[in-house]
C-alpha cells in the first residue's frame, strides 16, 4: 500500500465550545471518494479548520471503491475503475485546487487534463470474436431498436417507474453492437433500471459519434487511487483532518422532535472499543450510504475469490439501520438484497515480461493506454481486458507490467475452463482469457511470468437495481437540520451512478446546503440540449 501522510486518531474528540458556531465539528462516516471531497469543500468553501474534521472509515485506507495498491512480489490489485471524461465537472472543480504529488506547481486537474490530451482514446479494436477483431462501424441497430431508444430518451422518470432495461427492448437489441459495447463500458445488465439507462444515454449523448473507438473517455496518469485519492488525502492531512481508520460507525442516533431531524450521537467502534461521539446541533454530520464494494474478496493464482454477505462489513447494516422506520431515509433492501443480480468478477493481473502486452499491442493495434476495453463477445462469462498506460500505479518498477479485466457473468460456465468464473483460480481465469485470445505456443511462457489476483464483488452494480423515488434518499432530506446523505446511493437528479462525478456532486451539494453557502454548484452536463450533439447521435445511430 502506497504511504499516506495522514494524522490519526482512534476516536475523534468531542469537546466542544457549544457557544462558538466557528468551533463546529464536521464528521463523515466513510473514506472514500465522497467523504474526502466533502472535507475538501468544507475547509476550501465553508473555511471550516481542518482539525474540527473527523473522518470515520471502517478500512485500514481511505479511497473506498477507489482502491488500488500491491507490489511486484506479490502482485497489484484494482477492484475497478471509473471512467472518467471531459464535463466531470465537479470533479474538476475539486481538483484544480489540490496539487499533484508528482509536480507542486501543477493541481489533479492540470494532470488529468494533460494525460488525456497525450493518450488519447482511438480503439481500434473494441470487440473480438472467435479470436478476430468484429468490426464496430455500425451500432448494428435496427429501427425498432434506434424508436425504441427516441421513446426511452422522451418518457419521463415517474413514467418509466422500477421498469427493466429487458422490459423495454427486444431480444434482438441485446445483441447488437451497441449493446455490446455499451453494457460492457458501464456494466450494464439487462436486468437493470431501465431509468438509469436513460440517464446514462443522455449524459454521455456526446460519446455517440466516437463510441466504437472509445473516443471521449479520459484517464487519470495512474490508477485513480494513486492520482486522486491520494493527493488528495495527503492535502487533507496537511489541513489537519482527523482520520479514524479501523473505526466501524454501528448507527447514529436521531432527534426527531417538532418536525425537525438532526443527529445527535455517532455510534461507532474501534479495536473493538465502543464508544459515542456527541453532535452538537452546530456541527454536521456527513453520511455515505451503502457501499458497491462492501464484502469484496480476493483470491489468487491458485484460489478462487469468495462470495460473502452484506453482513461482512458495516455499510449496508448502517443504511438499514438509519432507514428503519424513518420515512425520507430510503430503502437499502432495494439494491442489497440482490446478490446474483449485482455481482460480477474482476481480475488484475501482474506480469514480470512483456510479452502479453506485445502480442495484445500487435494484435489490436493499440499500444496499451490508447486502446481501452475490448470485450470478447463469445466469452460465457462475458470477460473484457484493458491494458493501461505503463506503470498503472506509483510504485510499479519499469519490468512489472499490469493489466485489468473483469467478467460479467460470473455463474455462468467457462467456454474451456468448464467451470463457473465464480469458482475459478486466478490460474485458470487466464487459462479461459488466454484461450479466447488464441494465445498458442505464448502460453505457457506468459503464464509463468503471471500473477491473477480474482476479485468477488457482490454488491458491485447494487446502484443499478430497478428503482422508484423515494428508494434513495435526497442529500439533505426534509427537515434535516445538521446531516446529509453522500456516494452513490442518494438522489441527484439528471446525474448518473457508478460515477466519481457523482459521488464528488453529492459532497458538493450537500457541503454548500448544509452550511447555507450561496456559491451555484455547477449544473450537470446536458448535452441533448446542443442541436449538433443531438444531430450527431442521431446520425450515428444509423450507421
Amino acid at each position: 500500500m502506497n504511504t499516506i501522510n495522514i494524522k490519526q486518531n482512534n476516536m475523534p474528540d468531542i469537546s466542544i465550545d457549544p457557544a462558538t458556531v466557528d468551533n463546529r465539528k464536521a464528521y463523515f462516516v466513510g473514506g472514500g471518494i465522497a467523504a474526502l471531497a466533502g472535507a475538501a469543500f468544507l475547509i476550501r468553501d465553508g473555511h471550516i479548520p481542518g482539525a474540527n474534521i473527523h473522518i470515520l472509515e471502517e478500512l485500514k485506507v481511505t479511497g473506498g471503491s477507489l482502491d488500488g495498491a500491491g507490489s511486484k512480489e506479490k502482485g497489484y490489485v484494482i477492484r475497478g475503475g471509473r471512467m472518467i471524461e471531459e464535463h466531470y465537472v465537479c470533479t474538476y472543480d475539486l481538483f484544480e485546487t489540490i496539487p499533484s504529488l508528482t509536480d507542486p506547481d501543477k493541481s489533479v486537474k492540470d494532470e488529468i487534463f494533460e494525460f488525456s490530451h497525450q493518450y488519447v482514446s482511438l480503439s481500434r479494436c473494441r470487440l473480438v470474436k472467435a479470436g478476430e477483431k468484429v468490426d464496430v462501424s455500425s451500432f448494428g441497430l435496427s429501427e425498432k431498436d434506434r424508436l425504441d431508444i427516441l421513446s426511452l430518451i422522451a418518457h419521463s422518470e415517474d413514467s418509466l417507474a422500477a421498469k427493466r432495461i429487458e422490459d423495454w427492448f427486444t431480444p434482438t437489441f441485446f445483441e447488437s453492437n451497441f449493446w455490446l459495447m455499451w453494457s460492457t463500458m458501464f456494466a450494464f445488465q439487462p436486468w437493470h433500471s431501465v431509468v438509469e439507462l436513460k440517464r446514462y444515454l443522455l449524459r454521455f449523448i456526446q460519446l455517440f459519434p466516437d463510441f466504437n473507438k472509445m473516443g471521449g473517455v479520459w484517464r487519470t496518469p495512474y490508477n485513480q487511487y494513486d492520482s486522486m485519492i491520494l493527493p488528495l488525502t495527503n492535502w487533507l492531512g496537511a489541513q489537519g483532518v482527523q482520520f479514524s481508520l479501523s473505526t466501524e460507525v454501528t448507527g447514529l442516533d436521531f432527534d426527531l422532535g417538532a418536525g425537525d431531524r438532526s443527529v445527535k450521537n455517532i455510534r461507532c467502534t474501534s479495536e473493538d472499543v465502543s464508544k459515542n461521539i456527541t453532535v452538537l446541533p452546530t456541527d454536521r454530520v456527513f453520511v455515505t450510504l451503502g457501499c458497491m464494494t462492501e464484502a469484496s474478496s480476493l483470491g489468487s493464482m491458485t484460489t478462487p475469490a469468495l462470495l460473502k454477505s452484506k453482513k461482512a462489513g458495516g455499510a449496508w447494516t448502517l443504511w438499514e439501520d438509519i432507514a428503519k422506520g424513518r420515512p425520507g431515509f430510503g430503502h437499502p433492501d432495494v439494491f442489497a438484497d440482490h446478490i446474483d443480480q449485482t455481482k460480477w468478477m474482476s481480475f488484475t493481473v501482474t506480469l514480470d515480461d512483456p510479452a502479453f502486452f506485445q502480442f495484445i499491442e500487435d494484435f489490436t493495434g493499440n499500444k496499451a493506454g490508447t486502446g481501452g476495453m475490448f470485450t470478447l463477445v463469445d466469452s460465457s462469462w462475458f470477460m473484457s481486458i484493458v491494458l493501461a498506460h505503463q506503470p498503472h500505479f506509483i510504485n510499479q518498477p519499469d519490468n512489472i507490467f499490469v493489466f485489468w479485466g473483469y467478467g460479467l457473468f460470473p455463474d455462468r460456465i467457462g467456454n474451456y475452463v468448464k467451470k463457473p468464473m465464480s469458482e475459478c483460480t486466478g490460474e485458470e481465469i487466464l487459462v479461459e482469457l488466454f484461450q479466447h485470445l488464441r494465445l498458442g505456443t505464448q502460453t505457457q511462457a506468459v503464464m509463468a511470468a503471471a500473477n491473477c489476483i480474482p476479485c468477488m464483488m457482490p454488491f458491485i452494480t447494487s446502484q443499478f437495481m430497478p428503482r422508484v423515488k423515494g428508494d434513495r434518499p435526497d442529500v439533505v432530506p426534509e427537515g434535516t437540520k445538521n446531516f446529509a446523505f453522500i456516494g452513490q446511493f442518494c438522489e441527484i437528479p439528471d446525474d448518473v451512478v457508478f460515477t466519481v462525478e457523482y459521488s464528488i456532486r453529492s459532497a458538493l451539494m450537500a457541503v454548500y446546503k448544509l452550511l447555507d453557502i450561496k456559491t451555484e454548484i455547477p449544473p450537470v452536463f446536458k448535452g441533448q440540449h446542443d442541436v449538433s450533439v443531438l444531430f450527431n447521435a442521431l446520425k450515428t445511430m444509423h450507421r
